[in-house]
């Protein structure tokens, strides 16, 4: 499993010049393998070649080929969205957002309406909505509607005690840092206070509004039919 929550690239661990090189090439060498495995892949193979291809994105984006990264991206995209292999499109939204381009916070927008909107891996639903939060002011209701909707999506996905324990102390280390930017809460009272004021404990009431945050970052600009998606959405 891919460890959204901690994209940190290899170059950003290196303790020195030299040890940046030989990450460097190490990262550039699966690249290479990654890339000629994919060109030995036959038409029948299309789900394999979108994870080798979101995988050679993210690497990319670790060797600062930004433009390579945003372009790979949008093929994915493209593809991932026609054989509806929902991880794989919202990760090509990722590298998107990540490659840092004019388009960087729509595809945010995109990826975090399909991660909430399909049941993909849960800490690449909170790793779009942590990414949300980043870009949001401290006082924007948008932060803490965006934590309150990873939590509630934790409940939702994870069965396992570990990972959900896990995951739910990361989620509240973060909605208290959210709440701490929107309105100086330190205190476990005012921070349930601040909960209800702000019905962050309902989803019928956080949900929507994420979805008008959505709507905002988009700006009408949808590059899929959110009702024909809606339609393919699994029962429960």
């Amino acid at each position: 499993m891919k460890n959204y929550l901690k994209q940190e690239s290899f170059l950003g661990e290196a303790e020195d010049a030299e040890d940046a090189v030989h990450s460097s090439e190490l990262l550039e060498q699966k690249l290479a393998l990654l890339e000629k495995d994919i060109a030995e892949l036959d038409a029948q193979q299309e789900d394999i070649r979108l994870k080798k291809q979101t995988e050679c994105g993210y690497i990319l984006l670790d060797l600062d080929r930004k433009d390579e990264a945003w372009a790979l991206g949008h093929e994915v995209f493209k593809k991932a969205l026609v054989a509806q292999s929902w991880l794989e499109t919202v990760e090509a939204c990722d590298i998107i957002y990540q490659a840092e381009k004019d388009d960087a916070v729509k595809a945010l927008g995109h990826g975090i309406w399909l991660s909430v909107t399909f049941p993909i891996e849960p800490e690449l639903s909170i790793a779009m909505l942590q990414n949300l939060i980043d870009e949001s002011p401290d006082r924007s209701d948008g932060s803490a509607v965006a934590a309150a909707t990873a939590s509630y999506i934790i409940d939702l996905r994870i069965e396992d005690d570990k990972r959900r324990a896990d995951l739910k102390f990361f989620v509240t280390q973060m909605m208290g840092e959210v709440a701490r930017r929107h309105s100086q809460v330190d205190e476990q009272e005012i921070f349930d206070f601040w909960v209800q004021k702000l019905e962050l404990d309902d989803p019928q009431k956080f949900i929507p509004r994420l979805g008008q945050v959505v709507e905002t970052i988009v700006d009408n600009d949808w590059w899929y039919d959110r009702d024909a998606l809606r339609k393919l959405i699994p029962e429960a």
